[in-house]
Order: C-alpha cells, then structure tokens, then sequence
C-alpha cells in the first residue's frame, strides 16, 4: 500500500497505483513520495482536472500553461485526460530533471521552483526583493518565519510536517541510483 492510496478514487485506484509504481520506476524514485506530492498539489483529490483558483495551475501535479504547453500539451487537454492518463505527463515533466531527483525534497522543489534542486538549505526563492515578496505572499504556507522569504529550507519543513508519522522514514531517505 502506498501512501495516501485511500485518497484515490475507488473507480481507478487500482490502474492509477499501477501506472504511479511503472511511473516512479521509470524516474527512479520512491512512488511514495509521487503520492504524497499528488496528494498535496490535487488538494487531496487525484483529479486530473482540478484547478487552482488563483492561477492557470492544473491536475496531478498543478501543471502551469507555460509547462504544459512546453510538454506539448495544455492544461485544458491535460484537464480533460484520466488521472491514468495524466500521469505519463507528470512522466514527461519529471523526466527532464531524473537526474536531480534524489529526495522528496527534490522532487517536490521540481514541481515547485526547479531552480532550487540543489542549492542550500537557506536558498531564497525569487530572483528580485519584489519577487521574493510575491513568491511569500502567494505561498503563505511556506513562509514559516513570516519574514515575506522562502527559503529551500522553510519548504522541506513544511513539506515533511505534512507527513504522517509513520511514513516519514520513507521520506528522508535519497534514491538509491
């Protein structure tokens, strides 16, 4: 059993965990931790055609139009495809950063900012003050400290806080490539 299966729709749970095992493979890396970014970005739904309401942000994995359009695809074809489906396209996104996927970590920092993979824990995200301050204020979750900043480091502690506890060695472990 992965984590968050049970947050799968029944009527494709079983093909979708399939397709997430062969997926991760693939990648290299731990279906867990696949999930466990499916689970956060679809807001706990596995929908392939959830949106985020601030942005153009679609699906599985939240893909922007930019990214979409860069795969290929759009998020409006994106949103129309089966989860199972979908997940050959978070392939392709992931695909071209395999070999920084290394940690959970990572390959939550791929979906979200990839220019982060690999920098230092106390890396800010954003390129100018100003952008540091959008980036803060539209991922309020992530600016533990409050101080308008993320960094690399605010994101791994959000993002392992979220893990139940008894999933979380699974988590803190890198590839073994």
């Amino acid at each position: 059993m992965l984590i968050y299966e049970e947050n799968v729709p029944s009527s494709y749970r079983a093909p979708f965990i399939a397709k997430v095992q062969e997926v991760s493979s693939r990648l290299g890396i731990n279906p867990n931790w696949l999930m466990a970014i499916m689970n956060w970005e679809s807001a706990r739904t596995f929908s392939p055609s959830v949106k985020n309401p601030l942005s153009s942000a679609t699906g599985l994995i939240q893909f922007m139009r930019d990214t979409a359009i860069d795969l290929g695809t759009t998020v409006e074809q994106l949103a129309q495809m089966s989860a199972v489906d979908q997940l050959e396209w978070v392939y392709r996104y992931y695909a071209r950063y395999r070999s920084k996927l290394n940690s959970y970590t990572d390959l939550y920092l791929t979906t979200f900012y990839p220019v982060a993979v690999g920098k230092p824990s106390n890396f800010v995200l954003g390129t100018s003050d100003s952008r540091i301050r959008a980036i803060a204020k539209s991922n309020p979750a992530f600016d533990v400290n409050k101080d308008l900043k993320i960094t690399k480091g605010e994101i791994e502690q959000v993002m392992l806080r979220k893990i139940p506890s008894n999933w979380i060695n699974e988590f803190k472990k890198k590839t073994a490539r």
